[in-house]
């Protein structure tokens, strides 16, 4: 809600008031409850990267594991004898 709509909230005689007796306490209120959401969103969020990249790290080893299983397993094939 900004400050003209939270003004027009208000009874004539309290608008007045506010309007005579202006100070930035409401719109400092305002920035601080922004910023504590996008605060919050922030954490949100970094949770989540955090969540992906410890799964991504998981995936990463087992695909090394198979990968070095792989290597060790397979063998190169017999010759043949045809030249």
């Amino acid at each position: 809600m900004t400050r003209s709509e939270w003004v027009s909230t208000l009874p004539p005689w309290r608008r007045l008031l506010a309007m005579l007796n202006w100070r930035p306490v409401y719109d400092i209120e305002q920035e601080t409850e922004r910023l504590r959401i996008a605060s919050l969103e922030s954490e949100k969020r970094l949770k989540l990267l955090e969540q992906e990249d410890k799964r991504l790290a998981e995936l990463e080893s087992r695909l090394d594991a198979l990968l070095l299983n792989a290597d060790s397993s397979s063998q190169t094939p017999p010759a043949t004898g045809s030249n």
